[in-house]
């Protein structure tokens, strides 16, 4: 998701030998790069990566995360989603998105749709009645956009 990312380097801090400064190279290239020259995203996604890329005896029970898509490229969505799908077989997953195209990397039966309902949430998976009713060129984002499957902020 970072096409000029060659490698990191991980050495103790010049500063603090207890820590680790997040520090790369490019592709081509013998400077060496900081954390200050990578965008909010790369260094999301590079977190995200980490987490759930880990060693599953590392794993945790759970992970939980609100709005993960928050700003990735498009792109690495369809990354994303498939580090979720590979962490969720050692672990519980469970994210809270609002974004249409991270939705679309998944299936029905993984989607759980929260609603607010006279003050209180309620959680209830996608009916395959309510999806069997639209054409297959409907991706579930879009299906969600129409406000069918509820989650959205139209009650």
């Amino acid at each position: 998701m970072i096409p000029a990312f060659y490698s990191f380097l991980l050495e103790p801090s010049r500063l603090n030998n207890s820590q680790i400064m997040l520090r790369w190279f490019q592709v081509g290239s013998d400077y060496e790069f900081g954390p200050h020259q990578l965008s909010d995203g790369s260094i999301r996604f590079l977190a995200l990566a980490a987490l759930f890329l880990q060693p599953p005896d590392f794993m945790p029970l759970l992970i939980a995360i609100d709005e993960p898509e928050l700003g990735l490229h498009p792109a690495a969505l369809e990354v994303l989603a498939g580090m979720v799908k590979s962490a969720s077989k050692h672990c519980q997953v469970i994210l809270a998105t609002q974004s249409s195209t991270l939705l679309d990397h998944f299936d029905a039966d993984d989607i759980l749709v929260a609603n607010s309902n006279e003050g209180a949430t309620t959680f209830n998976r996608l009916s395959e009645t309510q999806l069997d009713e639209w054409p297959d060129e409907y991706s579930l984002g879009e299906i969600r956009e129409k406000n069918v499957v509820g989650g959205g902020p139209y009650g």
